[in-house]
């Protein structure tokens, strides 16, 4: 399947115009034609599949999870000149983030609630339909998306960089593909002090403010008090949960609407939100399932354990039926919105806020920050750090393979210490645990970041 921006932008205003027959035939029929190129063209999935007839529902084939393809990598993929040593090599510089492996694929990887990391491939389709889903669905009201025009359409994110992350990437290779948009578009790393954040800011003056929450929420005391002086149209979170109250806090700020959206790497944007701050499922790109810790459906109105989602339009590395660690509840009432397709309400979580000490002085860093720093450790394969009071962080760690725990920890305490030494944080005692990074005992979530009460 080949698909580019505009024809996805297409179909993707004529989907939600259908009725649902209709739309029900379009998802069936992406559905049995993704499951038979995986088939076709995947060791992995030709094995998993073996036993599955042409005639089969959705809730026949095996789900998968992100150790089991991780490991499996090379016969996953359907690209038989795709090996994951190659793109790890690739990986290696850093001046490769946003540029295509082999000239055909953007790399992204992600290490999501369970800690595990995942690298994902974004063919010219899948990069073109993401693109397409976000334009077409990503402003709530059409009178941000007039105000934004008017104001110039300069767009600033907050993110992480330095590492091969979704939004950092893609904003990369627009601007490595589109180098007048310079001016137009920039990202900010989140890795950044606060009062280098607002000057990079203040530099800017975009019209559109993005970044994730945990980010944006140190900037709210900065606009308040007149160091920052941006004045967005729009505010556009992502990639954390968006309280209620942090909303207000920074809608109250910046004076302007404040929305957010529900995405992964593997997925793209799963839900669009409405301005009943509904999460309408893109049910024309991916499938959503809420189960139980079993895998079984629940029933609308349920929170789940989990969700399975089927990537309809990633050829190259299908995700069919893919665990997804995120607790969800489906929603098939009619949305005031007009929206006919279902929405999703999500569980409020993120990993905690470092509230650190220097000098009777309190210095707060968004856990994402920290977290960044450490994953690009590469003699670390996982992490989890406490933070307990007095500026004392217990690091729970497993070493990558051909490295030990001593010197995973040593490097994590020189590169983590030079971090904070940025931030203004000097005075720290960092230890190691004897506990390897563990989930939560009755959610079987995983946070990185963790400030016991």
């Amino acid at each position: 399947m080949k698909i580019g921006m505009l024809k996805g932008m297409l179909l993707c205003s004529r989907y939600t115009k259908m009725h649902e027959a209709q739309r029900e035939a379009i998802r069936n029929e992406r559905l049995k034609a993704i499951v038979r190129h995986a088939k076709e063209n995947s060791p992995y999935y030709r094995q998993l599949y073996k036993d599955v007839q042409e005639d089969f529902s959705l809730s026949e084939l095996p789900p998968v999870n992100k150790m089991e393809l991780m490991a499996h990598f090379d016969q996953w993929v359907t690209d038989p000149d795709i090996y994951l040593a190659d793109i790890n090599e690739f990986m290696k510089t850093t001046d490769n983030i946003g540029r295509k492996f082999k000239g055909k694929y953007l790399v992204f990887t992600t290490s999501g609630s369970t800690g595990n990391p995942l690298v994902a491939l974004c063919d010219k389709t899948t990069n073109s339909l993401m693109g397409a889903i976000n334009t077409g669905r990503t402003f709530t009201r059409k009178s941000d998306l007039k105000a934004f025009i008017l104001k110039g359409g300069k767009t600033v994110g907050v993110f992480a960089t330095g590492g091969f992350y979704l939004a950092n990437s893609s904003v990369r290779a627009r601007l490595l593909s589109m180098p007048w948009k310079k001016k137009r578009m920039a990202v900010t790393s989140a890795l950044l002090p606060v009062p280098k954040i607002v000057e990079e800011l203040n530099a800017f003056q975009p019209a559109m403010l993005g970044g994730y929450p945990t980010i944006l929420e140190l900037l709210v005391d900065e606009q308040k008090n007149g160091r920052l002086h941006i004045h967005p149209v729009i505010i556009m979170t992502g990639g954390e949960y968006l309280s209620d109250a942090l909303r207000s806090s920074l809608s109250e700020a910046f004076h302007c609407y404040v929305q957010t959206s529900y995405s992964c790497t593997e997925g793209g944007t799963i839900g669009s939100e409405c301005s009943e701050r509904h999460f309408h499922v893109n049910d024309d790109w991916v499938l959503v399932e809420p189960v139980d810790k079993d895998n079984n459906p629940v029933a609308d109105g349920v929170q789940s354990d989990k969700l399975l989602l089927t990537n309809l339009y990633n050829y190259t590395q299908p995700f069919i039926r893919y665990e997804v660690t995120d607790r969800v509840t489906m929603h098939h009432q009619p949305c005031a919105c007009g929206n006919p397709t279902p929405w999703l309400t999500l569980e409020g979580r993120t990993d905690d806020m470092l509230c650190l000490v220097e000098d009777g002085r309190e210095i707060r860093i968004a856990p994402l920050a920290v977290y960044a720093t450490l994953k690009e450790i590469h003699e670390i394969q996982r992490f989890q750090l406490l933070v307990h009071p007095n500026n004392k962080l217990e690091l729970r760690l497993i070493p990558a393979e051909g490295h030990d725990k001593t010197e995973a920890f040593q490097k994590a305490r020189e590169v983590l210490g030079a971090f904070l030494n940025t931030h203004g944080v000097r005075k720290t005692e960092m230890i190691l645990s004897d506990d390897e990074p563990q989930q939560h005992p009755e959610s079987g979530k995983f946070k990185h970041i963790i400030c016991p009460q």
